[in-house]
């Protein structure tokens, strides 16, 4: 996979050219930063789905990669703006460097090369693009109109993460299927892997905010409660029995005594095992998506996608 990301990582710096040099800097301030690649590796692994003796994916997976990570890339670049974020994978954040109107115009940018590229790929792929970055604008308001609400349900949180995480998970497994020609069915079993994976690990990852340290996440832990998002096992420690006091501290701006006070709480409440239990729930219904394939190098490759993915808590916690 390492020398697939490689292809990835050429393709997304040659797509982010422009005719202007100071907007290939700025677009390519966080591409140069690194990342995992998560969602360009699983529209690559999705690809190979039904191949028994995989090689070198299609350049149309890689492409399809890229335009799956230029999305992601430029709803983080939106998102550093409204969160006001200082850093982004320990490096200073684009609004942080370079201004927010360029931050907001880098990101408008990188959606746009996109489209270019879903466009290349065919109208299915073109029009599912369109409706992911449609759903991650719908799900980012669903968070927005929550924010430092106490009283939120579990349902307004799953609907949330599931336009904000999930959709772009599910997009890029179902990517990798349309430009392999898989069969319908086999394209909607790994459209329903990406949407349960992505659940998955967006609830992994508002556990690890709140359970790992500040240099375990490279940023300050409790950052979601900072910022009024109170993601699932707040939502569950909030109807506990520290349900009080947790309620008169929470519901506006607090400051690093309080939150800490909050991580301690919330860290001792069964909320955070009963959170990564359900994510256990979300990666057991991904990995039965998967149970019309036969056991391919890359299926096996996606079910071990969701061990590794929960183990990252477990490393940190031993929840």
């Amino acid at each position: 996979m390492a020398d697939h990301i490689s292809r990835v990582d050429e393709e997304l710096r040659r797509v982010v050219q422009s005719d202007e040099p100071f907007l290939t800097e700025v677009a390519g301030h966080l591409i140069d930063a690194g990342g995992k690649r998560v969602r360009p590796a699983l529209t690559i692994t999705a690809s190979l789905a039904t191949t028994t003796d995989p090689g070198p994916p299609s350049q149309d997976a890689i492409r399809g990669g890229v335009a799956v990570e230029l999305v992601h890339q430029g709803s983080l670049y939106h998102d550093d703006v409204i969160d006001g974020a200082d850093t982004r994978r320990t490096v200073e954040s684009v609004n942080s460097r370079f201004g927010n109107l360029e931050a907001i115009l880098a990101g408008d940018y990188l959606l746009a090369r996109a489209s270019e590229i879903a466009a290349d790929l065919g109208t299915e792929v073109a029009a599912l693009l369109a409706g992911t970055i449609a759903r991650l604008c719908e799900g980012q308001v669903r968070e927005i109109g929550s924010t430092f609400y106490v009283d939120r349900t579990e349902s307004s949180y799953l609907e949330s993460i599931a336009g904000k995480t999930a959709v772009l998970l599910a997009t890029a497994a179902r990517i990798g299927g349309i430009v392999a020609d898989l069969s319908r069915p086999e394209v909607e079993a790994l459209t329903s892997f990406g949407h349960h994976y992505g659940m998955a690990f967006q609830i992994v990852d508002d556990v690890l905010d709140l359970v790992a340290t500040d240099g375990q996440l490279g940023k300050p832990a409790g950052n979601d409660l900072c910022e009024g998002v109170y993601t699932l096992p707040v939502i569950r420690a909030l109807e506990g029995p520290a349900g009080g006091e947790l309620r008169s501290m929470l519901g506006g701006a607090i400051d690093p005594a309080t939150r800490d006070r909050v991580l301690e709480i919330v860290r001792g409440d069964e909320s955070i095992a009963t959170s990564m239990a359900t994510a256990i729930e979300f990666t057991g219904a991904a990995g039965n998506a998967l149970d019309v394939f036969p056991p391919t190098p890359a299926v096996s490759t996606l079910r071990q996608t969701c061990n590794l993915l929960l183990s990252r808590v477990d490393a940190v916690s031993g929840v």
